[in-house]
C-alpha cells in the first residue's frame, strides 16, 4: 500500500516516549497472526453506533464478511475465522489497533483522526479505506437537554455542566456550535468526559444539564421520552461521517482479506438501502434498541446515507476537523491525503467506483410505520402525514418528518410544529422554531395534538 510521508515536528521528549511505547509494543502479536492455515481477522466496531452497521453489527448479522472468507479461503487454502470486538466509542479500537491486536475498525470521523494521529506515532500506521454513513449537514450528532429544562439555546449553556466524550464526533460538534454561539468551550461551560451511556444516565439524574453525543442516543433518549433536542448539529452544515481503518501492515501482508472485507461491506450497504426496514429490525435484534430509533437514522431517507466511497466532500470534511483536535491537544499534525487510501475499495469496486463516488443522498422526506407492517409509507409534505396519523390512532408504530430548515428527521411527536397560516413545519429544536417564527409575522407554535388536529 503506496504511502506519502506525513510532516511531523518531534520534540526529544516524544522521541523518548514513541521509543518506549515501540518497545512495550515489540513482541506482540498480530491479530491476524497464525499457522500458515488457519488465521483469525480481528475487527472492532461499535455495535450501538449504528451509522457503523455496514461495517459492524448489520454485517455481522448478515455473516457476509464470513461467506467473503470463506470463498477466498478455498482459493488459498487457508481457513479464516473472524474475532467480532464489540466496543461504545472508537478510542478502544485505536489503542487495540495501535497494539497490533485489531486488524479493522469502524469509528467516526474525529476518532478516525485519531488513529491517524496514533497509528503514525506508534509505528503502527492506519488507512481510511472506506464509509460506512454519512450526513453531509452534521446531523449524526444533536445536544439534548432533559424534557422539563428550561434552556431555550445554546448561550443558555453558559456555566452549565455538559457530557460528552471528548475526542468524539460529537465533541466536536459541541467545541465548533458554541464558539459559534460566542461561547469559549474551555471557559463557558463545565465539560464532562463521559461514555455515553453514563452521559444518558448524568442526564436524567441531573448531574449534567445537557448531553452531546452522537447517533443514536440523541434519538433513542427522544424517544424514550428522556431528553429533547437543543441543538441539531446539521446547523453547522458540515459533513460528519463513520469510516473504516485498517492497519497498514494488515492491508499488505493480507490484501485479499481487506478486499473480502470491503466486498462484504458493500453487500451490506446493497442490503440495507434495499431492505431497510429489515436492516433496522437486524439491528434492533442485536443491539437492543428500539426499530424505531434503528430507523430513524439508518431508514430510507433517515439522518444517515449509507456509502462506502470516500468522497472528496466527506475528506475536505476531514481536514477542517484536525485543527479543532490540533486545539484541543488530541493531536498534533495529522497528514489526512496519507491516510485516506481509495486504493482497496476503486480495486473491489473497479468501474463502477465513479458512479459510486458521484452518488448523492436523497432528500428526507415524511414517512410512517403502522404496526404489524413490514414497510413504511412516504408522504410529500408534513400536512399529508398528519392527515394520516389522525386516521390511523392507536395503529401508528413510528412517524418522521424533515426540518424545515436543515432537512434532519424526526420523530413527528417530539417536534416543534409552527403554524403559518394554512402550513405546518416540523422543527427538531424550539431554537430552529423560533427563528422561523421571528422571519415569519403570524406564525406561532402548536402542540401536535392541536397540528393533527389543524391537518385532519
Amino acid at each position: 500500500m503506496k504511502r506519502t510521508p506525513a510532516k511531523k515536528h518531534t520534540t526529544p521528549a516524544a522521541l523518548l516516549s514513541t521509543a518506549l511505547l515501540g518497545t512495550l509494543l515489540t513482541g506482540c502479536g498480530d491479530a491476524s497472526a497464525g499457522d500458515a492455515t488457519h488465521v483469525t481477522v480481528t475487527v472492532g466496531y461499535q455495535s450501538k453506533t449504528i451509522n457503523t452497521v455496514t461495517a459492524g453489527t448489520l454485517l455481522r448479522s448478515l455473516g457476509y464478511f464470513e461467506r467473503e472468507l470463506a470463498a477466498q479461503g478455498e482459493r488459498d487454502g487457508i481457513t479464516y475465522k473472524v474475532d467480532w470486538q464489540d466496543y461504545a466509542t472508537g478510542a478502544p479500537i485505536t489503542a487495540q489497533m495501535t497494539a497490533g491486536k485489531t486488524d479493522i475498525g469502524s469509528m467516526g470521523d474525529f476518532p478516525l483522526l485519531i488513529n491517524a494521529a496514533r497509528g503514525e506515532q506508534l509505528n503502527r500506521p492506519t488507512r481510511l479505506v472506506s464509509v460506512t454513513g454519512y450526513n453531509l449537514r452534521g446531523a449524526l450528532n444533536t445536544v439534548v437537554t432533559a424534557p422539563q429544562s428550561t434552556l431555550g439555546s445554546l448561550k443558555d449553556l453558559r456555566g452549565k455542566r455538559v457530557s460528552t466524550s471528548v475526542g468524539s464526533a460529537a465533541d466536536g460538534t459541541l467545541v465548533r456550535a458554541l464558539q459559534q454561539a460566542g461561547l469559549d468551550p474551555d471557559e463557558d461551560i463545565r465539560k464532562l468526559n463521559q461514555q455515553p451511556s453514563v452521559g444518558a444516565s448524568a442526564l436524567q439524574a441531573g448531574s449534567a444539564d445537557a448531553l452531546s453525543q452522537f447517533v443514536a442516543w440523541p434519538g433513542l433518549l427522544a424517544f424514550q421520552g428522556k431528553a429533547k433536542a437543543l441543538y441539531d448539529g446539521a446547523e453547522l452544515n458540515l459533513p460528519t461521517f463513520h469510516g473504516v481503518t485498517v492497519r497498514e501492515d494488515f492491508a499488505e501482508q493480507r490484501p485479499k482479506v481487506l478486499d473480502a472485507f470491503l466486498t462484504a461491506q458493500i453487500e451490506a450497504t446493497r442490503y440495507l438501502n434495499d431492505h431497510p426496514v429489515q436492516a433496522a429490525e437486524k439491528v434492533a435484534a442485536a443491539t437492543g434498541l428500539p426499530p424505531e430509533v434503528v430507523y430513524l437514522y439508518n431508514g430510507r431517507g433517515g439522518i444517515a446515507t449509507f456509502d462506502p466511497a470516500l468522497k472528496p466532500g466527506l475528506v475536505a470534511a476531514l481536514k477542517k476537523d484536525v485543527p479543532v483536535l490540533r486545539s484541543a491537544k488530541l493531536v498534533g499534525d495529522v497528514d489526512v491525503d496519507a491516510f485516506v487510501d481509495d486504493g482497496p475499495l476503486k480495486r473491489v469496486l473497479g468501474s463502477a467506483y465513479p458512479k459510486q463516488l458521484a452518488a448523492a443522498p436523497e432528500p428526507s422526506g415524511g414517512e410512517v410505520w403502522l404496526k404489524g407492517e413490514d414497510r413504511t409509507r412516504a408522504f410529500e409534505s408534513p400536512a399529508a402525514l398528519l392527515r394520516f396519523v389522525a386516521a390511523h390512532k392507536g395503529r401508528v408504530r413510528a412517524a418522521y418528518v424533515p426540518d424545515a430548515t436543515t432537512g434532519t428527521r424526526w420523530y413527528a411527536d417530539r417536534a416543534v410544529w409552527v403554524r403559518h397560516g394554512q402550513e405546518l413545519s416540523p422543527f427538531v429544536t424550539a431554537s430552529a422554531a423560533r427563528a422561523f417564527i421571528q422571519a415569519h409575522p403570524g406564525a406561532r407554535t402548536v402542540s401536535y395534538s392541536a397540528a393533527l388536529g389543524h391537518a385532519s
